[in-house]
C-alpha cells in the first residue's frame, strides 16, 4: 500500500465515522471501536481465505478415519484461528435487511474469540447495538459496504496507522489536544532492522498497538522466504486497555505468537523481565542479546553517560542492572525526532 492508497483508506474511514457521528448515539471517542472491529473482520477473512482450501482439504481427507480432527483444530494449526462461515465479513455484508445485523456481528466476534486464544474479550461486541438509530436503522450496513473494498494485502501496521489517525482526528473534533503519541512507523522499521530478530523472545514494555511486533513479523517473513529458520515469540505491555485489544488483534492477523498484558511497565514487571529476553525495544532504545554480550543503542538523544535519565520503574531497574552486569556504555545514538508516549 502506497501513501496515496493509505490516504484514500483514511478518507474512507473518516467518511464512515461521519455517518456514525451524524446518525448514531455514539460519542466521537467511541467511533474507532466499531470501525476497527469491522476492519478486523475484513482482514481476518482475507487472511483465512489463503489457508481455507488447505484446511478443508485436510479435514475431508481425515474425516471418517481414526485420525479425524475437528475443523477448528486444523484451522488453528494452519492459520492461527478458525473463522466459521457465519463470522465472515462477506456473510455479514450480504445479510438481508430483515436480519439483526448488530446481533449477527456480535455473534461473529464471539465465535472468533472462541477459536483464538489470544483474542479473549478483545473484540468489540455490544457497541454494535448502538451504531444504528431510529433516524437511520441501516448505519451498520452502510459501514460494512464502506469497508468491503479495503485492500488487505498490505505490508504495514494497518491497525496502528488507523488508530493513530483516529486519535488525532477525533481529538481535533472534540477540541482536545490528544495526549497519546506513537513512534513513527519509519523509526519502528529502523529499530527492527537494528534488532535483526531471528530467534528467541522479544519484549516491548510500551507496545501500543503492536506495531513493532508487526514490523518484526514482516522482517521475519522476508528472511524466512530466503530459507532462514526463524523462531520468535513476542511479549508486550501496554497501559491502555483499548490499545491492548488492538495489539492482540494485530498479533493474530500477523501470525505472531506471544502475549500482550495490560500494565504500566514503569511500575510493574508483568513478565519477570530481568535477564529473560533476547531483544528489548523501548521506543528510544533497543537491546539485543548476542551470545554472551549485549548490544544496546539509544535512538533518541536523551541519555547522559550511558544512563537513560527518563527511565523509571521495572524497565529502569532491568536496564541499569544490564549496564552493571555487562559494563555496557552507549555505542550509538541517532536523533530520529521525539515522539512521546
Amino acid at each position: 500500500m502506497n501513501n496515496r492508497q493509505l490516504k484514500n483508506l483514511k478518507d474512507r474511514l473518516w467518511k464512515g465515522a461521519d455517518q456514525l457521528r451524524a446518525n448514531s448515539g455514539l460519542k466521537s471517542t467511541e467511533y474507532a471501536t466499531p470501525i476497527l472491529g469491522l476492519i478486523f473482520l475484513r482482514f481476518a477473512q482475507s487472511k483465512y481465505s489463503k489457508y481455507e482450501a488447505a484446511i478443508n482439504a485436510e479435514y475431508k481427507k481425515l474425516k471418517g478415519s481414526r485420525a479425524q480432527r475437528a475443523i477448528h483444530e486444523i484451522a488453528i494449526e494452519k492459520c492461527g484461528y478458525y473463522l466459521p462461515p457465519d463470522a465472515k465479513f462477506d456473510y455479514l455484508l450480504n445479510l438481508p435487511e430483515s436480519e439483526n445485523l448488530a446481533e449477527k456481528t456480535k455473534t461473529a466476534m464471539e465465535e472468533i474469540e472462541k477459536y483464538a486464544d489470544g483474542l479473549a474479550d478483545a473484540l468489540p461486541k455490544d457497541v454494535y447495538y448502538s451504531v444504528n438509530s431510529d433516524d437511520d436503522p441501516f448505519v451498520l450496513a452502510k459501514l460494512f459496504k464502506t469497508f468491503k473494498d479495503i485492500p488487505t494485502d498490505v505490508s504495514l501496521d494497518i491497525f496502528g496507522e488507523i488508530y493513530k489517525y483516529f486519535l488525532c482526528e477525533f481529538a481535533l473534533a472534540e477540541g482536545q489536544g490528544g495526549g497519546e503519541f506513537f513512534t513513527p512507523s519509519t523509526v519502528v522499521r529502523y529499530m527492527v532492522e537494528v534488532l535483526a530478530p531471528t530467534e528467541g523472545e522479544i519484549f516491548d514494555p510500551a507496545c501500543g498497538t503492536g506495531g513493532m511486533f508487526v514490523q518484526a513479523a514482516h522482517y521475519i517473513a522476508y528472511h524466512a522466504a530466503k530459507g532462514k529458520e526463524i523462531n520468535l515469540r513476542a511479549y508486550g505491555a501496554e497501559k491502555t486497555g483499548a490499545t491492548v485489544k488492538l495489539a492482540k488483534m494485530n498479533l493474530v492477523l500477523n501470525n505472531i505468537r506471544g502475549s500482550i498484558t495490560e500494565a504500566n511497565s514503569y511500575y510493574r514487571d508483568p513478565y519477570d523481565c530481568f535477564g529473560r529476553f533476547n531483544y528489548v525495544h523501548r521506543q528510544r532504545i533497543v537491546i539485543k542479546k548476542e551470545r554472551n554480550s549485549l548490544l544496546f543503542m539509544f535512538l533518541f538523544p536523551f541519555c547522559e553517560k550511558g544512563v537513560a535519565a527518563e527511565l523509571t520503574g521495572c524497565f529502569s531497574v532491568c536496564f541499569c542492572r544490564f549496564l552493571q552486569k555487562h559494563n555496557l556504555t552507549t555505542i550509538a545514538t541517532a536523533d530520529c525526532g521525539s515522539s512521546p508516549q
